[in-house]
């Protein structure tokens, strides 16, 4: 048995393995799993050749071929009715396409996962390029690069669109400063972990699903032990539902600048605690004397930059400056920052861009002008600029998310309701810390 049939043969068990536990269960996926599957498996087997060759993943390779020569035959061995021809064995070299060997196919809710071993000379990103053509070529909604190792890939084939219908989660993940906010493209839950992408920008239009978002994460981190901190220029009545559960709100640019200035104040009394201990960072420290990460909301930044006429200059200068050094210092000291806006664009200011610069978590949802969409993923791939363009209004939630792995995907938010998000806050009042408190023991003394 050959590694092209074992792969089949263990295919077809898995999928009538789950389509056993699925039908025991009356699980609706008993379908997939026990019939749709296995003709998928077979069908993508038997047709592999002909779509690598389509899809130009195949190599000329060039082997040894039995072939028939026909040879006339001449002489008195020869009939005056017809010629006679002579048949003659010859092992000759002939090219030969030859696809990727595939590896183990395994079912997913949304599809199946597939090993492909790659041909010398073949990258990834061969296959991304290719992978509409794969999609249309298996009758499947997407294909993707799920993950790679050398010489190796696999694909993730999605037969329907996940972000159709997302099923509320709740947002609790289980793990400090980890959220969920709703799901993949690809069908894998959308986390966000901020120790390891500290600082998000999150932009979009009116009805866009950015204020959902805000929601989703106040949900989501009212139960965990964080400080949230919000910037409501808009008056105060984006926060305002959400007030038991934040330490501290501004909701104009001097309260903003003062609010700020203490955020700032923070970070120092965190670095000077550190360098007290030898730790280069908060999580280093003993943990009765780990101070409380610190989440700062910032809603509608552009009003932060926004200047009426020069007597504001100053103002707006010490906002960039501060919120630029609580981007870069803020993920060591656990103060992370989730900057919002409608319009951001380099129109604002050098301060905007190079904030943005330090805002490596990018959320860019449907927009009103091409600038923002290039302000959020202009640097990372031209790929993702585009899919972001072709968000359809009647789509809120979807999103383009890139920074969690280095790539970027389509994803979409769970709807959480200003009401939901108002019980939560109402429900874990007691978890938000006193502003004052929070930053004004002494650190360093308490060590």
């Amino acid at each position: 048995m050959d590694g092209q049939t074992f792969s089949v043969v263990l295919g077809v068990l898995a999928a009538a393995a789950a389509g056993l536990w699925a039908w025991r269960r009356w699980h609706p996926l008993s379908f997939w799993y026990g019939i749709g599957y296995p003709i998928r498996i077979v069908r993508v087997f038997l047709t592999w050749r002909a779509v690598a060759a389509g899809c130009k993943l195949t190599r000329s390779k060039r082997a040894f071929r039995v072939t028939l020569d026909a040879l006339p035959v001449v002489g008195p061995a020869a009939r005056s009715a017809a010629q006679v021809v002579e048949y003659k064995r010859r092992v000759r070299r002939v090219d030969v396409e030859q696809a990727p060997r595939l590896g183990l196919m395994l079912p997913t809710p949304y599809g199946w996962r597939l090993r492909v071993k790659l041909h010398d000379g073949q990258i990834p990103e061969d296959y991304a390029k290719a992978a509409e053509r794969l999609a249309h070529a298996w009758r499947v909604h997407g294909v993707s690069v799920l993950e790679h190792k050398p010489g190796r890939i696999t694909l993730l084939a999605t037969r329907r669109d996940p972000l159709v219908h997302i099923t509320p989660s709740g947002g609790d993940s289980g793990e400090l400063l980890v959220v969920r906010l709703g799901r993949l493209e690809n069908g894998e839950p959308w986390l966000i972990d901020f120790r390891t992408v500290p600082h998000w920008m999150n932009v979009g239009a009116t009805q866009s699903g950015k204020s959902n978002l805000c929601n989703a994460i106040i949900k989501a981190l009212a139960p965990q032990p964080v400080a949230l901190v919000g910037f409501d220029l808009k008056g105060g009545v984006e926060f305002t539902p959400y007030q038991p559960r934040l330490s501290a709100r501004a909701t104009n640019r001097k309260e903003s600048v003062d609010l700020l200035g203490d955020l700032v104040g923070e970070v120092e009394n965190r670095m000077a605690l550190c360098r007290a201990h030898g730790a280069r960072n908060v999580w280093r420290l003993p943990e009765e004397l780990r101070p409380m990460p610190i989440v700062a909301l910032v809603d509608e930044v552009a009003e932060l930059f926004l200047m009426a006429d020069k007597s504001e200059k100053d103002e707006v200068s010490r906002t960039g400056v501060a919120l630029l050094r609580i981007a870069q210092l803020g993920r060591a000291f656990a103060v992370y920052l989730i900057v919002c806006g409608q319009r951001i664009g380099s129109d604002l200011g050098p301060g905007v861009t190079a904030l943005r610069a330090q805002l490596s978590g990018r959320i860019c949802h449907r927009v009103n002008d091409p600038e923002t969409a290039n302000m959020a993923l202009g640097d990372l791939d031209p790929a993702a600029l585009d899919a972001a363009r072709l968000i359809p209004a009647e789509a809120p939630g979807v999103a383009i998310l890139a920074g969690q792995d280095g790539s970027w995907h389509r994803a979409r938010s769970e709807y959480v309701s200003e009401e939901a998000a108002e019980a939560a806050a109402y429900a874990y009042a007691a978890l938000a810390p006193a502003w004052d408190d929070l930053i004004g023991r002494d650190l360093t003394a308490a060590a």
